[in-house]
């Protein structure tokens, strides 16, 4: 073997980039499942069960609206980051998905604040009062998406945390 050769062949090799692709259906049944869930428990927590599908449509926004974020970042931001297995390099990329989630996070509540406001009548408490302070929004989509990723990770799939997704 040639210098060069050995050389080539002792290197590691470069990982390709692959985007990120689920089946609609699969999305669709996880999102949904997700949005009827906690539309369940929000009509539960009201005491109004006619209500469930008006709170399952605006959860909608946060779960299905929260996976395209995210298919966003991996599919369209991320392969634009520079390649590096450097800390500082890494820091960067997580620092600018927390920017895209928290970001994604104020647009999804602005969404659902509307959605609200067009399916709810007036006297309805709560989806009509002040507006919610939009920093919280941001705040509290990373959350879910931290908690997400987590769910992930105890699965063993690619997740934020392991670098893998």
């Amino acid at each position: 073997m040639t210098e060069q050769t050995e050389t080539l062949i002792t290197q590691e090799p470069i990982a390709q980039w692959r985007p990120y692709r689920e089946s609609l259906r699969t999305t669709l049944l996880r999102t949904i499942s997700i949005a009827a869930g906690v539309g369940a428990l929000i009509a539960w927590r009201i005491g109004a069960l006619r209500a469930w599908p008006i709170a399952t449509i605006i959860v909608l926004w946060p779960s299905l609206g929260g996976h395209y974020v995210e298919i966003f970042y991996l599919n369209f931001l991320h392969p634009r980051l520079r390649p590096s297995r450097s800390d500082s390099t890494r820091g960067g990329a997580i620092a600018i998905r927390l920017v895209v989630w928290f970001i994604g996070g104020i647009v999804l509540s602005l969404c659902m604040r509307l959605t609200a406001m067009l399916l709810i009548p007036n006297r309805v408490h709560g989806f009509h009062g002040p507006r919610p302070i939009w920093w919280i929004a941001g705040l509290g989509f990373i959350a879910i998406e931290l908690t997400a990723h987590g769910i992930l990770r105890l699965r063993g799939i690619g997740n934020f945390y392991d670098g893998r997704g």
